[in-house]
């Protein structure tokens, strides 16, 4: 049997519904951004890479050694999208608790706490063709001086 609709066990299950991550623009902090791509989580190798995070750098060597790559669980690398900018962008998220995040665009340099992702020498399933007219791409100028495909 089913309880009342005005009972508190029904009132109850309708307000612990579960809430959606809250992730704001980086350039637009009252703007939310939504991405639904492949998270890149970071990969620390270094002790000094969890000192920077903020623990002991005796503790931080003590957990290195113990695990030579430690997976971060709540930092990782994900391609969002902004309605007010327009684009897509790769940011870094870091979580602070089930709803709250901390959203900044990606650096390059971050890219290298990333396993299985090599910027440098780019995808081994793509054609040498299509490397070569992405890099042709790159480096085409408009009659301004602009880079043809400029994001900003």
């Amino acid at each position: 049997m089913q309880a009342p609709v005005d009972s508190p066990a029904a009132e109850q299950r309708r307000r612990n519904r579960p809430k959606r991550r809250e992730l704001f623009c980086p350039a637009h902090p009252e703007e939310r951004i939504e991405g639904n791509g492949k998270k890149y989580f970071l990969h620390l190798i270094k002790s000094e890479q969890l000192a920077a995070r903020g623990m002991k750098e005796s503790k931080a060597k003590l957990i290195i050694q113990a695990y030579p790559v430690l997976v971060l669980s709540n930092e990782w690398l994900e391609e969002l999208f902004c309605p007010c900018c327009g684009t897509s962008r790769w940011c870094h998220v870091t979580k602070l608790d089930r709803v709250l995040h901390t959203v900044r665009w990606a650096p390059r340099d971050l890219w290298q706490q990333v396993a299985h992702v090599d910027g440098l020498h780019g995808n081994p399933t793509v054609s040498q063709f299509s490397s070569r007219e992405a890099r042709r791409h790159r480096q085409q100028k408009t009659a301004k001086g602009k880079k043809l495909f400029d994001q900003g």
